[in-house]
């Protein structure tokens, strides 16, 4: 059994950092840090425990809950709201499209000469612009996704591990997840990055087949089979701003 003792919410200073942290005391006999997507930090202890020396454990795994802070901080999707409307551009793949929205005999989607070129059959508005290009931006990530998964798992067949099952869906907070039965799930919105990109977050979702939490050995996989990862993390990063 756990227990939350309301006072020890704690915090710890490294460098001109502060990491906050909730502190659970259990019966157990060693100490467990964790790092959520939600930026919070959770560290688990023995009952038995004193605040000062569970502090000074934390200082020595301070680079690493740094590393994963910044990771998850990140990670956030940065695309800003659009309005939907006529001169507006849009993203697919890492390259920037304007809309020209008209009314047409047919609903369809066309991306030409720069252009995301969208005619609808009744007079346009953006709320049917969004629910049109969003539909489009879905049938492209089913294919693209897909492409990327088989492209990337190459590097992981001789780890003797199983292939993820592939979902697809919105999420506010991750570009991507990796359940415990072993789906991978890709944010929709992913599918405005360039490729690289998103090969690079079905690379990092599928090295915690091997490792689940970001511990050293993770790294170590990523840095092997994607060695220039942090360049491309940066770019997404930069590029879905």
């Amino acid at each position: 059994m756990e227990v939350l003792n309301p006072n020890e919410r704690c915090s710890v200073v490294y460098g001109q950092k502060t990491i906050d942290f909730n502190l659970l005391y259990s019966e157990r006999k060693t100490m467990e840090i964790a790092v959520h997507p939600d930026g919070t930090v959770v560290v688990k202890a023995p009952v038995q425990s004193d605040v000062e020396t569970i502090k000074k454990k934390i200082k020595k795994r301070a680079r690493w809950i740094l590393r994963q802070l910044n990771y998850f901080k990140q990670f956030t999707p940065k695309t800003p709201d659009r309005c939907y409307v006529n001169g507006e551009t849009h993203l697919y793949l890492g390259k920037q499209y304007r809309l020209k929205i008209a009314k047409g005999s047919v609903n369809s989607i066309k991306l030409t000469r720069g252009l995301f070129y969208i005619t609808c059959r009744n007079t346009p508005t953006p709320e049917m612009t969004k629910k049109r290009l969003n539909q489009w931006y879905l049938e492209k990530a089913r294919l693209q996704f897909a492409e990327s998964t088989n492209r990337c798992w190459q590097k992981f067949n001789s780890l003797d591990i199983d292939k993820p099952g592939l979902s697809i869906k919105r999420m506010q907070k991750r570009w991507g997840s990796l359940s415990k039965i072993g789906t991978l799930t890709l944010n929709t919105d992913l599918i405005r990055a360039p490729k690289e990109c998103i090969d690079y977050v079905v690379t990092h979702e599928l090295c915690h087949l091997k490792y689940p939490n970001h511990s050293p050995e993770f790294y170590k996989l990523l840095d092997s089979v994607l060695p220039e990862w942090e360049k491309i993390k940066h770019k997404l990063e930069l590029s879905m701003v």
